[in-house]
């Protein structure tokens, strides 16, 4: 049985301005911005009385006396409007004053307790250097995360520092329980002609070459005061400070210096730099910037507007300078509290338009199109729609390789009879397992002597109606072996493989079993071949939408506009868990830390990638997804020898996709290789 569902009711991370306090959220979102609990309860993630006793709880603390107090209300006033006036995603202020501890101390455990929502499994973070840079990697606690580098973004500085380059680093990648990769050079070489030799080497240059893969950069800034970082590390000497070239200059980030307006400046430090330049900087896709004091306002400014920062993370003092200097005066924004107006009700789909005649004919009338298309590749077997055959010729000796389920997979099964992959095919409607006499025809037709191999996916109805035809066969003198598909992981626990979901893992089964079938290896190798394909497939399905069959064109189930079913299989029912709609970049991560658990993938394995829609969802998306797959597989090393990209299994119009790997070696690659020819895989 299949485990009960359950409904992730965590809450939505707040925004940085708010730090990690959902009763300021919640109270911001209530007083200020007019919202209901119920539309609270939605942007949270949380239940409607969760928000109503935040509410409460706020007010008993002193967060809020009828409005939110001050302090806390002009932090996350600066923040939003820093936020809206540079088009920056975050933004979090910390107070100006704060104890005993120094603003540098607040910023980087500030930076640090942010690091959960910025940073992810499979991530290259590269780190600048300086006080802020090592407050910050020294705050860093365990943040639960996999397959995580750390890059040194610039050559070394003088040991006469304790806040080099690679002591932030270092520290980082201890605090992450990450892998270093420094940069065995300088951060300032004597001359160009000494940096291009250093980038000759193999060593520096592959080192080099991971800047180009950096996800997240943490960076500091340095203003050019006497005793700020750049000068004390000896990174800007007094010769340097001369120069003409830096007569515009307001600070420097990375050891690249800029201009008031954020424009990187071609001094005689440009061509003698090692490490991250400018325009890599603003091609990271998340560039935290971490700063604070008076000083700093200038430098911060210019990076604002040169564009390298996505977060900022700052005191309130100057973040109101920055506000200053580009002329927004705080008592301006002071938030208007909007009348709390009714939530609009959402159009609910009841009724889903599809290109069908009558829905009892559609599966009929889809497979007449079906050999329409494709004469090359099937045919009927004794004029029955539903029982396909490869139009192949097969020879004497050769194991038929039978498959089959219901229809509604499309181009699954039919797609995927043909040389090299399955013999024959039985079809039965919608979701629905064929019957016995159906499936025999098939068996009859595929067997040449060798004995015939069934595969098919792990379902009650299935199951019993391919048991009840190898029982007939049996009575023929046809020898059968049966392979249940089981790779759908989300189904059932590790210890009950045998419990779970045959998914889109069917695909590389039939293509393993096919090739080893066109060796013309016996039925007990073909089965256990097939095994082991099955036993190397791992598949997660997630759901956005629902599927709708055509007899009652409405949707399979009801689902939330901000939720998304997690562990769906390929019959248009629920997923396992209901969680909160991610990005994909976070949908792909949920999918591989559970992939990656279950497999105990190591740096040097080898896989098959399929990355499967379930119906709605178009090749746009799935190139998306496989996007951040591959940059997970590679952050651990795993070669990927073989990636399908496209509709392989799908539920319907559901719109969802799946993820399958399969764990290769040397016998179960040379079968996947093997050329097949079949409509839905050619090969």
């Amino acid at each position: 049985m299949a485990p009960p569902r359950k409904r992730d009711v965590r809450a939505s991370r707040p925004p940085l301005r708010f730090g990690d306090d959902p009763l300021l959220w919640a109270s911001w979102l209530y007083y200020e911005e007019g919202l209901t609990q119920s539309e609270i309860a939605d942007q949270m993630g949380a239940s409607r009385p969760t928000v109503n006793a935040y509410l409460a709880d706020a007010r008993a603390r002193g967060i809020v006396n009828i409005s939110i107090s001050g302090d806390k209300l002009r932090s996350v006033t600066i923040a939003r409007a820093i936020e809206a006036h540079f088009g920056i995603g975050d933004c979090l202020i910390v107070p100006a004053e704060g104890g005993q501890r120094s603003l540098i101390d607040r910023l980087g455990a500030a930076a640090a307790q942010s690091l959960p929502d910025l940073l992810h499994s499979g991530d290259t973070v590269a780190i600048t250097w300086g006080r802020t840079m090592l407050a910050l990697a020294n705050a860093v606690r365990d943040c639960h995360l996999s397959d995580v580098i750390v890059v040194q973004a610039t050559g070394g500085t003088t040991a006469a520092i304790t806040y080099t380059p690679e002591a932030c680093a270092t520290r980082l990648a201890e605090s992450l329980g990450a892998r270093f990769v420094p940069i065995s050079a300088p951060a300032i070489v004597s001359s160009p002609e000494a940096r291009k030799i250093l980038l000759r080497e193999p060593v520096i240059a592959e080192q080099m070459q991971n800047l180009e893969r950096v996800t997240c950069i943490l960076f500091g800034i340095s203003s050019l005061r006497p005793n700020s970082t750049v000068h004390s590390s000896g990174f800007f000497d007094s010769s340097l400070q001369r120069h003409g070239a830096y007569g515009t200059a307001v600070g420097s980030l990375a050891g690249r210096f800029i201009d008031d307006q954020g424009a990187g400046l071609s001094g005689p430090l440009a061509d003698r730099t090692m490490g991250i330049d400018l325009d890599q900087l603003r091609s990271v896709p998340t560039r935290v910037l971490v700063a604070g004091g008076f000083d700093k306002v200038p430098p911060i400014l210019a990076a604002l507007r040169g564009g390298y920062v996505t977060t900022l993370i700052t005191d309130s003092a100057t973040g109101e300078g920055i506000l200053r200097a580009e002329g927004v005066e705080l008592d301006t924004l002071a938030p208007r509290r909007r009348a709390a107006e009714p939530p609009q009700q959402a159009l609910a789909r009841t009724r889903i338009k599809k290109f069908i005649n009558q829905p009892k004919d559609a599966v009929t009338e889809a497979l007449e199109g079906a050999l329409a298309a494709f004469p090359d590749h099937i045919e009927p077997i004794g004029g029955s729609l539903r029982a396909l055959r490869s139009r192949a010729a097969k020879p004497e000796g050769k194991v038929g390789v039978v498959i089959g389920g219901g229809a509604g997979h499309e181009p699954g099964f039919a797609g995927f009879v043909g040389p090299g992959l399955a013999d024959a095919v039985a079809l039965g409607n919608v979701f629905a397992s064929p019957p016995p006499d159906r499936i025999l025809s098939c068996t009859r037709d595929a067997h040449r002597g060798a004995g015939v191999l069934y595969i098919y996916g792990n379902y009650t109805g299935d199951v019993m109606n391919f048991d009840m035809a190898a029982d007939l066969a049996a009575a023929e003198g046809i020898q059968t072996r049966t392979v249940l598909t089981t790779d759908d992981i989300a189904s059932s626990g590790a210890e009950d493989r045998a419990a779970r979901r045959g998914t889109a893992g069917n695909v590389f089964v039939f293509k393993v079993a096919g090739a080893a079938s066109a060796r013309m290896l016996p039925l007990e190798d073909c089965e256990r071949l097939a095994r082991k394909a099955n036993a190397a497939c791992h598949t997660i399905g997630v759901a956005l939408e629902p599927c709708s069959t055509p007899d009652t064109q409405r949707p399979s189930f009801s689902i939330g506009q901000t939720d998304m079913e997690f562990g769906v299989g390929i019959h248009g029912e629920p997923g396992v868990t209901r969680v909160r709609l991610q990005t994909a970049d976070r949908v792909v991560d949920q999918i591989c830390d559970r992939i990656f658990e279950e497999m105990r993938l190591a740096p040097g394995a080898r896989v098959a990638v399929l990355v499967n829609s379930l119906g709605a969802t178009p090749m746009l998306e799935l190139m998306i997804l496989n996007r951040r797959l591959t940059h997970r597989l590679s952050a651990r090393s795993v070669d990927v020898h073989t990636t399908l990209l496209g509709h392989y299994f799908t539920a319907l119009d559901m719109a969802g996709a799946s993820i399958t790997l399969m764990a290769l070696d040397e016998e179960l690659t040379g079968l996947l290789d093997a050329p097949c020819d079949g409509f839905a895989w050619r090969k």
